[in-house]
């Protein structure tokens, strides 16, 4: 049986916590920033953790993480 591989693309957009949950970055930061207040912006500067739906789908992406 070969080795499971990480998928790259996800291992370097996602990050594992202390506890083992799925750390990401938040959307919306990328353009566009001009319309966008300061408080928002602020906060769209913190990680945020990956959704219980969505981190059983992470994890089949990252299983050496």
């Amino acid at each position: 049986m070969p080795k499971i591989k990480t998928n790259r693309a996800a291992a370097k957009r996602f990050g594992r916590t202390g506890g083992g949950s799925l750390r990401r970055s938040k959307a919306y930061k990328g353009h566009l920033q001009e319309h966008k207040g300061k408080k928002q912006k602020r906060n769209l500067r913190q990680t945020t953790l990956v959704s219980k739906a969505d981190e059983k789908r992470m994890n089949r992406l990252l299983p050496n993480m």
